[in-house]
């Protein structure tokens, strides 16, 4: 593949986004709210359209303690009335711990955190309340207007610093992500862990570095890795994700052994543009630069 065919790649991304294709055809909401710069994990009930929250998470954010799992027990034995309240309406249910894999915690609706709140003395109390508000409405908005879920994501980039092109190319990139998962899903991959094997085949394919290796090159952590690419590093990303959901589609693996070698085979379709890109250009792709210095992240500001 010639330097031009990867220049018409990115000429199609723009395409793509003029013609509003980036937008998903289903909701697209984060698991992942911040209050004060803190995290809680959350998780949609379409049946009841009400968020369940972690209840680990908000006495974190309220209780400003070290070990919330551990005065959460205290505050439900201390308090008769809330522990027995919080037995009966919340429930375990499934979301992303720290180390990315996915298990059961106790979580509760709108009705039962404020309930909670009542139990913690704390004078974020009131601001949380407020937030909790503005959650639930943002939520139902979207539920209205889908776009206002595109419309959010990109004003916290342009918030953050990201420059317009960069927001462009990560739109489309999502949804390129979200169509791969759709299809793996097809395929019977549910698990959080598989995704996570068979992204890792496909980025060390087109990257030459494992998932690890990579964020350990960007000095990154816990940080998402697509929001430390360079506009190129996305469409390669991209080219390798579309061309692994083409050839899935095309050829309707069964096994996991099968899905995994699509994976790499879509992942090489994109290392081979790199290759020829860095020979034409003569410069690499995969860049140390991370959002830390978002003016880095346009290529034209990154030429090492």
């Amino acid at each position: 593949m010639s330097f031009l065919l990867f220049k018409f790649y990115k000429i199609l991304i723009q395409i793509a986004l003029f013609y509003d294709i980036i937008y998903p055809k289903e909701k697209n909401m984060s698991n992942i709210k911040v209050f004060e710069n803190k995290k809680i994990r959350t998780e949609w009930n379409e049946q009841e359209e009400d968020w369940y929250f972690s209840l680990v998470d908000i006495v974190a954010v309220l209780a400003d303690t070290s070990n919330p799992t551990d005065y959460l027990k205290k505050m439900r034995k201390r308090d008769v009335e809330l522990g027995a309240y919080l037995g009966t309406n919340c429930p375990q249910v499934e979301m992303v711990g720290q180390n990315g894999l996915k298990r059961k915690v106790l979580a509760g609706n709108t009705k039962a955190v404020l309930r909670l709140i009542q139990s913690i003395p704390s004078k974020k109390a009131e601001p949380f309340k407020i937030w909790l508000a503005q959650v639930g409405s943002e939520r139902l908005d979207e539920i209205a207007d889908p776009q206002k879920a595109i419309d959010r994501a990109i004003a916290t980039y342009r918030e953050k610093g990201y420059s317009e092109e960069w927001i462009t190319q990560r739109m489309i990139t999502i949804k390129m992500r979200k169509e791969l998962t759709a299809e793996w899903q097809e395929r019977g991959i549910t698990q959080e862990k598989d995704y996570a094997i068979l992204t890792n085949e496909m980025t060390k394919a087109w990257s030459g570095l494992s998932v690890q290796e990579y964020k350990k090159y960007k000095g990154l952590k816990k940080e998402n890795l697509r929001d430390n690419m360079t506009n190129i590093e996305l469409v390669l990303n991209m080219l390798a994700e579309v061309t692994t959901t083409e050839l899935s589609q095309k050829e309707k693996p069964v096994t996991f052994k099968e899905n995994k070698d699509i994976a790499k085979r879509g992942g090489k379709f994109a290392g081979e543009t790199r290759e020829r890109y860095e020979k034409e250009m003569g410069r690499k792709i995969i860049s140390p630069a991370n959002a830390n210095d978002k003016k880095l992240l346009d290529d034209k500001n990154n030429n090492d």
